[in-house]
């Protein structure tokens, strides 16, 4: 019974990881292929050119995306608690 809790605890923290990294991966993802080609297309190999979009890119993320990843962090940190506490780690 202990391993199953352990095993559904393991599967929780993967899937938010998943929502809290996921958003972020994918805006930088199709921000640095657009840079990418934008670069390849007019021949400007400029390193500013390829980090700063990304850099604004994922503050816009992080300002929209916040407080979801903040609430997802916070319920999983709460349902970690609770499954401590039913299993009796705190007396």
């Amino acid at each position: 019974m202990d391993s199953d809790i352990v095993t559904l605890a393991g599967q929780q923290a993967l899937w938010t990881a998943l929502l809290v990294g996921g958003p972020m991966l994918v805006v930088l993802l199709v921000v640095g292929l657009a840079v990418a080609v934008l670069q390849a297309l007019t021949q400007i190999q400029e390193a500013a050119l390829a980090f700063v979009p990304k850099l604004v890119a994922l503050a816009v993320v992080l300002l929209v995306g916040g407080p979801m990843a903040a609430g997802a962090l916070r319920g999983f940190t709460e349902e970690i608690f609770a499954q401590v506490v039913a299993v009796g780690g705190l007396r």
